[in-house]
């Protein structure tokens, strides 16, 4: 399945503004959300095909966000990718185990994204 739709959560608006300019500008449709609560309503309503999931947020943070996704029947099947501050190994470990199919850390690394989001 190629992916078209992109949902990136993030509550930073630098990072949300970043990442949708790159993925904008090769194509991608994009829809944002500020913290982890309203990732998993965004991602219920809109069912993207790919999710950009910052970590640290205030609220539900993106390692709860992410394993709330990964466990509900409804979005399950939406991948997960961590972009985020944390780069100690326990962090991507973490994060993998909460159901994320990659973990990039900031800054991030536009043309390796986009390599990962085609390779998907």
């Amino acid at each position: 399945m190629a992916i078209q739709r992109i949902l990136i959560v993030d509550d930073s608006p630098t990072e949300r503004f970043f990442l949708a300019d790159l993925l904008g500008k090769n194509g991608y449709e994009i829809n944002m959300a500020e913290n982890g609560t309203e990732a998993l309503e965004k991602a219920k309503s809109l069912k993207p095909d790919l999710i950009l999931m910052d970590v640290v947020m205030p609220g539900m943070n993106g390692f709860q966000a992410t394993r709330a996704i990964s466990r509900d029947d409804d979005v399950k099947h939406i991948p997960v990718i961590l972009c985020t501050t944390k780069n100690q190994e326990t962090d991507k470990i973490w994060g993998m185990r909460q159901g994320a199919i990659e973990y990039m850390t900031k800054p991030i690394d536009g043309a390796a994204l986009l390599q990962k989001i085609r390779s998907l």
